[in-house]
């Protein structure tokens, strides 16, 4: 099932621009790799994406009228909240909104199950992902060591975020 949304002029020059979200299947996972593959150094695998299906999580995608990747998300529900386990949107559209619908979207399936509250992790070099979140309404709860691969072998940090519902 889609929902539809008609974007702001601001968002783009075409006023009656409409996003789609949809769930996301298998032959989808093309178009979220090469997202995925763009923006991030170690980026989730086909195979990451496809066990996400196959475990039942919510797995959106926003397209565009002409069916174009927008952006998407990964959703693990669990027994009181619901942790938001990747977030994307495409390099060329940040910036312009499509993240806080994909978090809008996100927070409703949260509230829709009756949960409590939404987590995430984020990296401390990702400033610009950390304050989008802070300024939604999440707050930093903790860090996790080591918690994402990082350059030369390293690791690097995760800050857990918590939006409360």
């Amino acid at each position: 099932m889609s929902s539809v949304f008609k974007m702001p002029p601001a968002f783009n020059s075409e006023p009656a621009r409409k996003l789609y979200f949809y769930r996301m299947q298998s032959s989808d996972i093309s178009d979220v790799l090469a997202i995925e593959n763009d923006l991030y150094p170690f980026p989730w695998t086909r195979g990451n994406f496809l066990d996400s299906i196959a475990s039942g999580y919510e797995t959106w995608l926003l397209r565009d009228g002409s069916g174009n990747l927008n952006g998407y998300f990964l959703l693990m529900p669990s027994v009181d909240d619901a942790h938001l386990l990747n977030i994307t949107v495409h390099r060329d559209l940040q910036g312009q909104g499509i993240g806080l619908l994909l978090l809008d979207k996100a927070k409703a399936i949260t509230q829709s199950r009756r949960l409590h509250a939404m987590l995430l992790e984020v990296r401390p070099s990702n400033t610009r992902a950390e304050k989008i979140y802070l300024r939604y309404g999440f707050s930093r709860i903790g860090v996790r060591k080591g918690y994402y691969p990082a350059p030369n072998n390293q690791r690097e940090d995760a800050i857990v975020m918590k939006l409360e519902l």
